[in-house]
């Protein structure tokens, strides 16, 4: 009986999953299409000519694949195309994963609706997982669905501000270069390191010095601000080290300590800030879950960056050190990373 009933969870779960893609899909039109329409807004022919321009960049500077993806666009009249899900024990960052055909094992679970994904935190919540809700501009489908179109700009991220807009085109473009079934970090970490690499160059050649100014100050904050919840993170994984019992109660108030720690620091950082508020909502709702999830973004991307430098900053030596660390077995593919200018990490992920 409860095989039969998560088979049909799964079924339900693979359905959502189906048909909100699919209705995605076939809201997309052609780029040229959308320039064409007199009744498109001008604001947007002009960011959807900026992103063509990146699409073009990522495919001539950066190797990136050239294929369909992203010479379409859809407004889903949502202000996040799904909702990720993650979970992690109350004193753990190895989050929870969930296994799917294709992608393999990943550290998150997705949903076209935000209620559905509130169900789901909800009910792990329930079992003793602490959770972390937050919506997705965009996601990859890997190039399997460049057939049908490919991969569709959308209005979740096409307003972003010029750096973050490539940002997101080069992070996607980069999953369909290369990806590794079952780990999560390794594929956030690279595609992380390609957007930032990549946004730079982009700026270099054809941003104004307003764009390029906008998106130093943001990336200064960025890594101020990673910098801190790395040093949380740390913590964290030292505090939930200690021997289960009889030290729970010590390992609760270390706990404790370090998220109270992290929020005095982060209420400096905004003062510092003049008051910049884009992580408050991310900070109020820190958890084991969103730390573990921002590990998998940024965690490695220190050793790719010393990758792409010490292949002399190109493109297709990167690619090729980075396929042959994708046929490692995981262990062995952890440890080189490691030993390659990750000096923020001293211990394997998770904790």
């Amino acid at each position: 009986m409860l095989l039969a009933l998560v088979g049909c969870a799964e079924t339900r779960y693979y359905w959502q999953s189906v048909s909100g893609h699919l209705e995605m899909m076939q809201s997309a039109r052609p780029v040229a299409q959308w320039l064409a329409d007199e009744q498109a807004p001008a604001p947007l022919k002009q960011r959807l000519e900026m992103a063509q321009r990146m699409r073009s960049f990522a495919v001539a500077e950066l190797g990136l694949p050239d294929n369909a993806s992203y010479q379409r666009y859809a407004d889903t009249r949502r202000r996040a195309v799904v909702w990720n899900v993650v979970a992690a024990p109350a004193f753990s960052l190895r989050l929870k994963t969930w296994c799917f055909p294709v992608m393999g094992c990943v550290s998150y679970r997705g949903y076209f609706s935000e209620e559905q994904a509130q169900t789901l935190a909800r009910q792990l919540q329930a079992e003793g997982m602490e959770t972390s809700v937050y919506g997705v501009p965009a996601y990859s489908t890997l190039g399997w669905m460049n057939w049908a179109g490919g991969d569709p700009l959308l209005n979740t991220f096409i307003t972003y501000p010029e750096g973050e807009l490539g940002r997101i085109i080069f992070h996607e473009l980069a999953h369909q270069q290369i990806y590794v079934a079952d780990d999560s970090m390794f594929n956030e970490s690279f595609a992380t390191a390609v957007e930032q690499l990549g946004a730079v160059r982009w700026l270099e050649a054809f941003g104004s010095a307003a764009a390029r100014g906008d998106y130093r100050q943001g990336d200064a904050r960025r890594r101020q601000f990673r910098a801190l919840t790395l040093a949380t993170r740390d913590r964290l994984r030292t505090a939930y080290a200690v021997s289960e019992s009889p030290e729970v109660g010590h390992k609760a108030a270390l706990k404790k300590a370090a998220m109270q720690d992290f929020r005095d620091r982060y209420a400096e950082l905004r003062r510092q800030w003049g008051g910049y508020s884009g992580y408050d909502q991310w900070v109020a709702s820190a958890n084991n879950a969103s730390f573990g999830a921002q590990s998998t973004y940024d965690e490695l991307v220190p050793a790719f960056e010393t990758l792409f430098e010490n292949g002399g900053a190109s493109w297709p030596r990167f690619y090729e050190a980075v396929r042959q660390l994708a046929a490692m077995a995981p262990a062995e593919r952890s440890r080189a990373l490691l030993g390659r200018g990750n000096e923020g990490k001293r211990e394997a992920p998770g904790g």
